[in-house]
């Protein structure tokens, strides 16, 4: 039985999606007919109701994905495929402590309240109050108001709190003029992470983590095709999602850097080659 406040996804044959917040007195009006949003919960997770026209309806416990994907927006969101890898570098598990800045719509800080769960933290700095707001409102929609995400509206050029975080994120237009409040947030050590647009703001951020106390850098995007799921025609669709924003990873370190050279008789091309994805294990 699905209780009241709790969020469930409708999903017409044709694939069609909606998700609401469970009120028993709320009707769902389509363009296939009506339906109660009792007889929704009623029915259940994984059940199937039917509209006044006899349209079926699967209902469904909507994932972290449909979480993401619906949230309110006035900002451009990070998109699922990029936040997948995001929470893999930044290692977003139970009982983690991570700084976000900014917060924007919140699509990324309603995930990673998600990945950290009741026992982690989530530090998110806006300095807008419109998007704070909306930040807000979305945690709370998504079920994430039980206080595992802290919100702050301030700016980030004066420094971050002394959080001594596990890890870090700045989604923010010049991240580069940030760099050295860095340290004051975070563990040593700490994996962070950027997103940036073009490749001018990559360049210039790739600078200043240089002359910093960063290692380990690394620039990529991430691109998604999807194929047609139809067995006697599967093919690629007709269209991707392509670009969405560059991500810079790195490490801030502890005193002295890593040397990065590449050992004698070897070329550069080649050290990158054998150490891409590369670690040793004992055996």
């Amino acid at each position: 039985m699905i209780e009241p406040g709790q969020l469930v996804l409708l999903v017409s044959p044709k694939g069609k999606r909606y998700l609401r917040k469970y009120d028993e007195k709320d009707v769902l009006h389509t363009n296939e007919g009506h339906l109660s949003l009792s007889e929704a919960a009623a029915a259940g997770y994984g059940g199937l109701v039917r509209t006044h026209l006899g349209r079926p309806y699967r209902i469904l416990k909507p994932t972290l994905y449909d979480l993401v994907k619906n949230v309110r927006r006035q900002t451009q969101i990070i998109y699922p495929k990029d936040i997948g890898y995001i929470a893999m570098r930044l290692s977003a598990v139970s009982g983690a402590r991570i700084v976000e800045a900014g917060s924007g719509s919140g699509s990324l800080t309603v995930a990673l309240a998600a990945l950290v769960g009741p026992a982690g933290k989530v530090y998110t700095y806006e300095r807008r109050p419109e998007f704070k707001k909306l930040c807000t409102r979305n945690l709370e929609w998504a079920g994430f108001g039980d206080g595992r995400v802290e919100q702050f509206d301030r700016d980030i050029a004066e420094g971050f709190l002394p959080h001594a975080a596990d890890a870090l994120f700045l989604d923010v237009r010049t991240p580069w003029e940030y760099l050295q409040h860095i340290p004051g947030a975070v563990l040593p050590g700490a994996p962070l992470g950027f997103l940036l647009p073009t490749v001018p703001q990559v360049a210039d951020l790739l600078a200043g983590l240089e002359a910093g106390p960063f290692e380990e850098l690394e620039v990529l995007e991430i691109l998604l095709r999807r194929w047609k799921p139809v067995s006697e025609r599967l093919r690629p669709d007709d269209r991707m999602v392509a670009h969405t924003g560059f991500l810079v990873f790195a490490r801030l370190t502890a005193g002295e850097r890593l040397a990065s050279e590449p050992a004698a008789g070897e070329s550069e091309v080649d050290a990158a080659e054998a150490d891409e994805g590369l670690t040793d294990q004992a055996e």
